[in-house]
């Protein structure tokens, strides 16, 4: 009996475990994707920096004129287009230091299955293929981080035994939804009522319909006008003018 398997960590974990905008950019990224935890985003992460150092290596190799070297660029490059990372014909080792994180995001089988519709979001595909709904060119993959190759793009579909494979099945994201159409108001027909006032409390309504006293006036003489004590002096003045002339 041998020693036991453990599987080996595919993923290398930041040199710094707290970095802020490290974290947030990875948060974003989790969100966007729909990964599981971080370590689907590491593994890219790993994945990439390995095409990159390669690159770098070859680059090196072939300013001497090494043939080898030659050789396995061609072989990266093709693999790089098979996988749908470059474009299959004028690829050059630059393009691959050129290469992000996204790139490979953007290969995932959720990734994929969500972008032609055949989940509501990333992840609702995810979950979908974990239940072993999805297929590629009719083999079922239940793997979220299968990379897609270039040649199965239009091969990813329902499985043919899967319940969403029928067309009219009411939880397949393609199908309209019937709207129920509002009713047309039809000639004759009154408008509809207005909202009924509402009533006001009694108190209210009667402090409104007491009418309001005018301000009484303070006791005391009162203080006449300047023009009319004016016009009262002046027939006085005239009656002893007339009395000075009879005498």
């Amino acid at each position: 009996m041998g020693d036991p398997k453990f599987p080996r960590r595919k993923y290398d974990s930041p040199s710094h475990p707290w970095q802020g905008e490290r974290i947030k950019f990875e948060r974003e990224l989790v969100k966007k994707y729909g990964l599981k935890n971080k370590k689907e985003l590491w593994r890219a992460q790993t994945l990439i920096r390995r095409f990159r150092q390669r690159s770098r290596v070859l680059q090196a190799q072939s300013r001497y004129g090494d043939e080898q070297a030659e050789k396995e660029t061609e072989e990266l490059l093709a693999k790089l287009g098979r996988q749908g990372l470059l474009p299959q014909e004028g690829a050059t080792l630059d393009d691959v230091l050129a290469l992000d994180l996204e790139a490979i995001l953007s290969r995932r089988l959720q990734t994929m299955a969500y972008v032609k519709g055949l989940g509501y979001s990333p992840h609702h595909a995810r979950q979908l293929i974990v239940h072993g709904h999805i297929a590629v060119d009719g083999r079922k993959v239940t793997i979220p981080g299968y990379t897609v190759k270039r040649i199965e793009e239009g091969k990813i579909s329902y499985h043919e035994f899967s319940p969403l494979a029928h067309d009219m099945h009411p939880a397949r994201p393609d199908v309209d939804m019937e709207v129920p159409a509002e009713p047309e108001d039809k000639p004759g027909e009154k408008a509809e009522k207005a909202p009924a006032a509402v009533k006001e409390p009694a108190k209210e309504k009667a402090a409104k319909e007491e009418p309001k006293e005018e301000p009484k006036e303070a006791k005391g003489p009162k203080k006449e006008e300047p023009e009319k004590q004016e016009a009262k002096e002046g027939p006085k003045e005239a009656e002893g003018a007339t009395k000075e002339k009879e005498e």
